[in-house]
C-alpha cells in the first residue's frame, strides 16, 4: 500500500513539475507593449462581426507575405492570420483571401485595388509594403501619395484599412535605405487614422534578443514560426482596435 501510495505521489509530483514548467514557459511571439499598441479606428470590421457574423479580410502584398514550399500558402502569416482570427472570433466566418505578388511597388499595388474591394468586398484590407519601393528608390513624397490614395480607395469601398510595413532582415539592414519609407507610412497612419503594424520593429526585437535567429541557416523553419507569430499579432491588433472579444460575434442575435 506505502509503495503505491508513493507511486501516486510521484506522479502528482511529475505533473505538477510539468505544468509549472509549461507555464513558465514566455510566449515566442510575445512582443512588448509599446511594439503592437497601435491608433487608428474601425468602421467596417465591428459591424461585419457582430452583425453580420463574418469577417473577411484581403491581404495585398509583396513576396514577403508568402513563404515557398508545398505548404508554404498554409504556413504564411494571412493562413496563420485566418486560424488565429477564427479562434478569437469562434461565431463570425472568418476568411483571409490573397493578392499577393513579388517585386511589386507600392504604386502598382494602389492600381489594382479598386478593382480587388469591387471584386472581393473585404471588411477589412491589409496592405504590406514598402520593400520594394525602398530598393528602387522611389521618391519618398510619391511613396506617401500613393499610400494616402490607396488607403482612400479601399475605405470608399466599404473596407477598414491596416497597413503594415517592410520586414526586418539582419542581412539586408544596412544595404536598403528604408527609414524615410517606414516614416511615411508611420505619417500616413496617423493622418488617415488607420492602425500600422510595425512588423519591421517587431522582427527587429526578435532577433535582439534573440528570440529568432533571422540570419541562421535553418531560415524555411524560422520563416515559418515568424509567420504564425506574425498572424496572431495581427490577429490581435484586428480584434483590439475593433474592440472584439471572444463573445462579441454573439452581440445582437
Amino acid at each position: 500500500m506505502r509503495t503505491v501510495l508513493l507511486a501516486l505521489a510521484m506522479s502528482a509530483l511529475a505533473i505538477a513539475h510539468a505544468q509549472a514548467q509549461t507555464q513558465a514557459q514566455p510566449d515566442v511571439c510575445e512582443v512588448p507593449e509599446y511594439l503592437t499598441h497601435v491608433e487608428g479606428k474601425f468602421a467596417r470590421v465591428p459591424t461585419a462581426v457582430r452583425k453580420d457574423h463574418r469577417l473577411l479580410v484581403l491581404v495585398i502584398g509583396t513576396g514577403s507575405s508568402s513563404l515557398a514550399g508545398p505548404e508554404g500558402a498554409r504556413s504564411a502569416y494571412p493562413a496563420r492570420l485566418e486560424a488565429a482570427l477564427a479562434s478569437r472570433l469562434p461565431q463570425a466566418s472568418v476568411k483571409v483571401v490573397t493578392d499577393v505578388k513579388g517585386r511589386r511597388t507600392a504604386a502598382e499595388m494602389a492600381a489594382a485595388v479598386a478593382q480587388l474591394v469591387r471584386d472581393e468586398k473585404p471588411d477589412l484590407v491589409i496592405w504590406q509594403t514598402g520593400t520594394v519601393d525602398a530598393m528602387r528608390g522611389v521618391d519618398p513624397d510619391e511613396f506617401r501619395a500613393t499610400l494616402e490614395k490607396g488607403v482612400a480607395t479601399a475605405r470608399a469601398a466599404g473596407a477598414d484599412v491596416v497597413l503594415m510595413n517592410m520586414q526586418y532582415s539582419p542581412r539586408t539592414e544596412t544595404m536598403i535605405a528604408d527609414q524615410a519609407y517606414a516614416d511615411a507610412m508611420h505619417s500616413v497612419a496617423q493622418q488617415q487614422d488607420v492602425p500600422l503594424f510595425d512588423r519591421f520593429s517587431v522582427m527587429r526585437h526578435w532577433s535582439e534578443t534573440g528570440t529568432f535567429d533571422l540570419s541562421g541557416r535553418d531560415r524555411s523553419r524560422i520563416a515559418e514560426k515568424v509567420h504564425d507569430c506574425l498572424g496572431k499579432l495581427l490577429a490581435e491588433l484586428i480584434v483590439d482596435t475593433a474592440q472584439l472579444d471572444r463573445n462579441s460575434s454573439k452581440d445582437n442575435r
